[in-house]
């Protein structure tokens, strides 16, 4: 049974197809990036890897690919009997490394020699970042967008929750960034994943989506923490129709001390964090609200940041970069309660 060759495209087109998706790459490669729902068998470890690396240039090829072919041999075989020795012979994997070459080749050849139908993805993981960068070109623009606006702790993530619980679409670039949106954003003893990771993730969100359907998404800039939304994406939000969603004060800082709770209990993480703010708030401003969250006085500091920092400064940039947040579609308002969120769910997908 030969091996089955699958461009990019094809192997994109429907992942769902294959049994297991195989990447044959390192550790650290498959820890970077890799396709949607991928395991990692690697034919050399990283360490491996860069032993052969050093002796292809500092000794020989010939040498190296001898020592390379047994430590593929001895990995390969070790895969086999962790994780293919159950399998059915109507099982179907898709091999790939990074060009689909040497490393998924010894893979797939001896899982082929067995008698699987095993598909191999052309051009590797190489080739399937070019069609993720080029679909992220294309993508936005085939789909409808609502934009969520609104202050700052007005509960704009929690909205998107509700909208996906009411049965809408969408789009939640925050936690596909793993990252607030803010410079008090980042979960402390969190990490967000790498650019590349977060353009497949967002490449796997946009084509379960329905360009029939309206899909709903926060206002966010061009970057969440450290990481960039494509330009096209960020196009189409900035001229697409936006909801305005309002909560009184006094609830947005209580829903702010809610969800980061963990500066609350931690107040040397905040002080550290509001250190950010100096070269926009001043050095006295900032001492200030950093004296007033030792002293218990956290709420205090949160009010202020909203009032004097993230308010005018989410307003001005809304004006400047959204062209419907002067006159919004819908403007929703909740208190604070579950049922009032639910409630401006319904009123959002009515609208």
């Amino acid at each position: 049974m030969a091996l089955i060759r699958v461009s990019a495209a094809e192997a994109i087109a429907d992942l769902g197809r294959f049994d297991t998706i195989v990447d044959a790459r390192t550790p650290a490669e498959f820890a970077e990036d890799r396709l949607p729902g991928a395991v990692n068998w690697p034919s050399l470890d990283d360490g491996e890897r860069e032993a052969i690396g050093t002796e292809y240039k500092q000794v020989s090829a010939f040498e190296a690919k001898k020592r390379g072919a047994a430590l593929v041999a001895r990995n390969v075989a070790g895969h086999v009997e962790r994780h293919v020795l159950d399998k059915p012979r109507e099982w179907t994997p898709l091999v790939y490394c990074w060009r689909g070459g040497r490393r998924s080749g010894a893979l797939a050849t001896v899982l082929e020699q067995i008698g699987f139908r095993v598909h191999v993805l052309e051009g590797g993981y190489r080739d399937f970042r070019r069609a993720v960068v080029a679909a992220l070109e294309a993508m936005p623009e085939q789909l409808s967008w609502r934009v969520v606006c609104g202050p700052t702790g007005s509960g704009k993530s929690r909205l998107l929750d509700a909208l996906a619980a009411a049965g809408a679409q969408v789009l939640d670039l925050e936690r596909l960034a793993n990252h607030r949106g803010s410079v008090l954003g980042l979960v402390p003893g969190s990490v967000q994943p790498s650019q590349k990771a977060f353009d497949t993730r967002l490449w796997d969100a946009l084509r379960r989506l329905d360009p029939a359907r309206p899909v709903f998404v926060e206002s966010e800039s061009k970057k969440i923490g450290d990481l960039r939304v494509p330009e096209s994406l960020i196009g189409r939000m900035r001229a697409s129709p936006c909801l305005w969603l309002e909560l009184a004060l006094d609830a947005r800082v209580a829903l702010l001390m809610a969800d980061y709770d963990f500066f609350v209990t931690d107040v040397d993480a905040f002080c550290a964090r509001l250190d950010a703010l100096r070269a926009l708030r001043g050095r006295a401003v900032v001492d200030s609200w950093q004296a007033a969250a030792r002293a218990g006085r956290t709420a205090e500091v949160v009010r202020d940041l909203l009032v004097a920092h993230y308010d005018p400064i989410y307003l001005e940039s809304m004006r400047r970069n959204f062209a419907g947040v002067g006159a919004p579609a819908a403007t929703l308002r909740w208190d604070g309660s579950d049922g009032s969120l639910r409630g401006a769910a319904a009123a959002a997908i009515e609208g």
